[in-house]
């Protein structure tokens, strides 16, 4: 049940309209429903058929939409997946359970926006909607900005690849009117409590396969989805050791309470992406009081920042030979500030996510090391245990081998054999970070059904540190 395809629809409906103009926006918007799914052919024809700007508009604001980009009403597709990794607008508050991919790195220019929440975040900024003509959008490390527009009473996230320009350019064309819905969701319906289920109402639309992040996938074992044994045995001396040992998955986007949940006589472990210039999917369910629920039910955490990737990895969002110490010590600051703001003590694991590349150049293998060097030194400066995910053939191997530098305190690596097993894997010497100090990410993407909840999930095994 993935929505990993966007498929370039347009769900207009009472809270989101969609005007074509030529120069200004109509005074209107353009009246009825437009059948879902749409096909987005990226302009609209105004006099004389001469192209002319699509515009949406949302709770009053209405938005340019460039050529090419996907627009998707959240209020009416709350199962919809808010990913950072194409071009798309997307309109209204999420469900509490995303259906989204298990792995998706990546990002380029995409837009969100969707009612404020009481207490805006310390990371948001407020803006008037009559300066939104001259807006600026600052470089930040994990290439995001959040604006409050107060008159709204909305919320914008904007996230950009590698050059905030687009993305500024796009939203100083929005503009405020006088008039606007007086609630974002559709007549007759109410936000969702956080960890209730929601279901889509429409089905679910078919996705080919995410694309392999740190490893190609082997062999695929058997997935039994009666719970593991001893999986939901668990004291209040194991929470307090500084590793775990048990069965565990990651996802994209952080599921719901309920899901966790339904989950949890099955796994032990789950991971959380905290943020990074590379994170591809939105977090909304993942805060304070997420990271504190699961605790409670006897999870374990493995924190997780996806940053800058190497020189020669195949994402856009890179550090390069010159600037890989200065990028891996802001992404340890960064990473650290966002761990704080969840709750997450001092003296937790934090992984840094380092995708696959070609370990062969050895400029690149270079430069790879300096980070991670970096990234280790100076997130125990920040009081945080560095850790590291990565292949076990690139990233994990270079490491391991590496002499002179500073080396994670635990390791989380990719190798999709299938084989549920820690130790005797090729590529890592079972000296390498031993004991309690390995986690093995064993399957690639793919569905599995817990308590009658179904997710697209990676599947580990871990002996390893977590928080």
């Amino acid at each position: 049940m993935r929505h990993a395809v966007l498929s370039g629809t347009v769900l207009a409906g009472a809270a989101v309209s969609v005007l074509a103009v030529l120069g200004a926006a109509p005074e209107r918007p353009v009246s009825g429903r437009m059948a879902a799914p749409v096909r987005d052919t990226g302009e609209a024809r105004g006099p004389g058929g001469v192209s002319a700007p699509r515009v949406v508009e949302y709770r009053g604001l209405r938005i340019p939409v460039p050529d090419g980009w996907e627009v998707h009403d959240l209020d009416r597709d709350p199962a919809r997946c808010v990913r950072y990794d194409r071009h798309a607008l997307y309109l209204g508050s999420p469900g509490p359970q995303p259906d989204c991919p298990a792995r998706v790195v990546g990002r380029t220019e995409a837009v969100h926006v969707q009612p404020s929440a009481d207490a805006p975040p310390a990371d948001r900024r407020t803006v008037p909607a009559a300066d939104l003509a001259e807006l600026t959008i600052p470089r930040t490390v994990d290439g995001e900005t959040r604006i409050d527009l107060r008159e709204a009473g909305i919320t914008i996230t904007g996230v950009y690849g590698t050059d905030p320009g687009a993305l500024e350019r796009m939203l100083r064309g929005a503009r405020l009117t006088g008039e606007r819905p007086g609630a974002s969701r559709t007549p007759g319906t109410s936000p969702p409590e956080p960890g209730s289920p929601v279901p889509s109402p429409f089905p679910p639309s078919p996705s080919p396969p995410s694309p392999s992040m740190a490893s190609t996938p082997g062999p695929t074992p058997s997935v039994s989805s009666t719970p593991r044994e001893g999986a939901s045995q668990e004291g209040a001396a194991d929470a307090e050791k500084s590793w775990v040992k048990g069965m565990g998955f990651d996802t994209c986007t952080a599921p719901s309470l309920a899901a966790m949940k339904a989950w949890r006589p099955s796994f032990k472990v789950t991971n959380i992406y905290m943020g990074g210039a590379a994170r591809g999917c939105a977090q909304p369910n993942l805060t304070e009081r997420w990271v504190r629920e699961v605790r409670a039910m006897g999870y374990r955490i493995l924190p997780t920042y996806v940053g800058l990737q190497a020189p020669c990895g195949s994402r856009s969002q890179k550090f390069t030979a010159k600037n890989a110490a200065a990028e891996g010590g802001k992404a340890a600051v960064d990473a650290a500030r966002k761990a704080r703001a969840l709750g997450i003590p001092p003296g937790a694991p934090i992984y840094f996510d380092m995708e696959a590349y070609d370990s062969r150049k050895s400029a690149c293998k270079a430069a790879v090391l300096r980070f991670v060097d970096n990234w280790v030194r100076r997130l125990k400066d920040e009081g945080y245990t560095p850790c590291l995910y990565s292949s076990a053939g690139s990233g994990v191997r270079d490491v391991g081998n590496a002499t002179g530098i500073a080396k994670p305190e635990g390791i989380w690596y990719a190798h999709w054999d299938g084989k549920a097993q820690i130790y005797g894997d090729r590529y890592l010497p079972d000296s390498w970070w031993n004991p309690h100090r390995r986690i093995k990410q064993y399957r690639g993407d793919h569905n599995e059904t817990h308590g009658g909840v179904t997710l697209n999930i990676d599947s580990n095994i871990a002996d390893g540190l977590a928080y």
